[in-house]
């Protein structure tokens, strides 16, 4: 069994927030590698964007994410940033080393989401949705690519797609079968 479990999709897709809850139910620490990026930075992300470049930001990016796929010991959950599958070697490390889950969303459900957000760098244009689905367009391929599950957003609640998710995971025999009276009581 790998020691991370990864989280991959686009912006909004519930990455943290899904990550959080997973990590509480399996008793595993939770690390979102764009927090990570930010304490190293000494910056906001879209400070370092604006600063520095994309380019500049994904060097980083794949610095940490060479890092925490590397992680051995108790499980980690690793919420990455939605553009982390665009390096190759990011893709390798995280297929290679982790257990990919990729929370697949469309452009709408996240647009809905996302169109009072000011903190995201590659959303603050013109047009969000149409950005959104240009995203959308590049980066599904390579979140497929790289996951070993996915698991459609859409509109369950977030207790839903963790139980989703570990339904994955126990059937693939890489986090032990959860009591079932207790799966049910934390669906709420």
């Amino acid at each position: 069994m790998t020691s991370v479990v990864a989280l991959v999709g686009l912006p909004g897709g519930g990455k943290s927030t899904v990550g959080r809850q997973l990590s509480k139910r399996l008793g595993a620490r939770f690390v979102d590698s764009d927090v990570v990026l930010e304490e190293r930075l000494g910056m906001p992300i879209r400070a370092y964007f604006d600063q520095f470049g994309e380019a500049a930001f994904r060097d980083h990016e794949e610095a940490v994410i060479d890092e925490l796929s590397a992680h051995q010991g108790d499980l980690i959950i690793l919420a990455t940033g939605g553009g982390a599958v665009l390096r190759p070697a990011n893709r390798q490390h995280l297929k290679d080393r982790t257990t990919v889950v990729y929370l697949r969303s469309t452009p709408d459900e996240l647009f809905r989401r996302l169109r009072h957000d000011t903190q995201r760098p590659l959303l603050q244009v013109a047009d969000p949705l149409a950005k959104l689905r240009e995203l959308h367009q590049q980066r599904h391929p390579l979140y497929e690519e790289t996951a070993h599950y996915s698991v459609d957003t859409g509109r369950p609640s977030v207790g839903t797609l963790v139980n989703m998710i570990l339904m994955q995971l126990e059937m693939a025999g890489l986090v032990p079968a959860s009591d079932p009276g207790s799966a049910a009581g934390s669906a709420a």
